[in-house]
């Protein structure tokens, strides 16, 4: 009965050149997101139950690989963690090709023996396709990899909804959803007061976020990375709206906003392991400014890692399930330098390469036709 089962399992879909089975690979990278387990768990039951393969997780990102810390995943290891937030297996912001970090120095130098360490796992373990979930860092690293004669799948990942390639990213529903219930609340305290109040959400190069989660929430101000902010011009807006009866402002600013060069002070910059600069602390810089130009009393709210956090919004839990099936799908046939994507309504595979290509920022068509609300 139990043989019959299996040889089933194994004829269904596209199959494996010798149609044996196959061990898959699959670790998270970068920032945590709602969704993560999602993808595991749809890709598990997909491999394991419909066509028969091991799947095997490398735990925190890329250095679990570098570091050979991995689990066998199961159907059972993975059940009940649909609508829990953040990755089972854990992340980092390794890169074994910039750092040696997990080699021991941690100051850049031997990060080509991180890369050896990345192959020699994938051999130990006789890894058959490697998934990859994360976002640009953690499937540029793929790509490269994938130049190296590794057989990978990619499957973007990020609140950011940055990436090109895909019309949606998963994580980005729960995000926006969260910041607008945060200014929802805001919204009575700020009016209560008479407040300016500042919201600092994610967003490094493209202000999804902000701008959604600001039109979303109601917010009076939306500062975004891809159009330099000029804070008299915000103030004005400020004493706009006071002059015509409000009693308070919200002002939404994406992380990775700036202010229009010379008009006020900036940041030192300091790198990351993926040569980003950190960020954050611009609606702290911002608030001082406002309060002394307008004499409105104003104060900071910075939602930060609450955006990645929490329980995935049923959204991104279907998106997330379906990015993880056709990963599997995409093993299972040897399709690989690969990534899923959303292309309107359907999931489908481009070439890893093209995924990360570009930054998808808000085009200034859309900025345009949101302008009321952008600084």
């Amino acid at each position: 009965m139990g043989e019959r089962v299996r040889i089933r399992f194994l004829g269904r879909g596209t199959a494996t050149d010798d149609n044996r089975a196959m061990r898959i690979g699959v670790l998270t990278g970068g920032g945590d997101c709602p969704g993560l387990n999602a993808v595991l768990r749809a890709l598990v039951r997909r491999a394991t139950v419909e066509f028969g393969h091991e799947v095997v997780g490398f735990r925190h990102g890329w250095r679990g690989l570098v570091d050979d810390d991995a689990v066998p995943l199961t159907v059972a290891a993975t059940r009940g963690i649909l609508h829990r937030g953040g990755t089972i297996l854990g992340t980092s912001r390794t890169n074994p090709y910039r750092s040696a970090e997990a080699g021991g120095g941690g100051d850049g130098a031997g990060s080509g023996d991180a890369v050896l360490a990345v192959h020699g796992t994938l051999a130990r373990h006789g890894i058959d396709v490697l998934v990859a979930v994360g976002g640009e860092d953690t499937l540029g690293v793929a790509a490269r990899l994938g130049e190296e004669g590794v057989a990978v799948v990619g499957v973007p990942k990020t609140i950011d909804n940055d990436l090109s390639a895909t019309d949606v990213t998963f994580g980005f529903d729960t995000a926006v959803q969260t910041a607008v219930d945060a200014i929802d609340r805001l919204h009575t305290t700020a009016e209560s007061h008479d407040r300016v109040m500042l919201v600092e959400v994610m967003g490094r190069h493209a202000g999804w976020i902000a701008l959604w989660s600001g039109v979303g929430g109601g917010a009076d101000v939306v500062l975004v990375p891809e159009r330099p902010f000029d804070l008299d011009r915000v103030c004005d807006r400020l004493r706009e709206r006071h002059a015509g009866g409000a009693a308070f402002s919200i002002v939404v600013v994406s992380e990775g906003a700036t202010p229009v060069a010379g008009t006020m002070s900036v940041q030192e910059e300091q790198l990351d392991e993926f040569g980003h600069v950190r960020l954050g602390g611009i609606a702290a810089r911002i608030a001082p400014e406002i309060e002394a130009r307008t004499g409105f009393e104003t104060r900071v709210t910075v939602l930060g890692h609450v955006l990645r956090g929490g329980t995935p919004t049923a959204f991104d839990r279907v998106l997330a399930t379906r990015f993880g099936l056709e990963a599997a799908s995409a093993a299972h046939e040897r399709d690989t330098q690969t990534m899923v994507a959303l292309r309107g309504t359907d999931v489908v595979r481009v070439p890893i390469a093209a995924g990360i290509a570009e930054l998808k920022t808000v085009p200034d068509g859309l900025l345009e036709r949101f302008g009321v609300f952008c600084g």
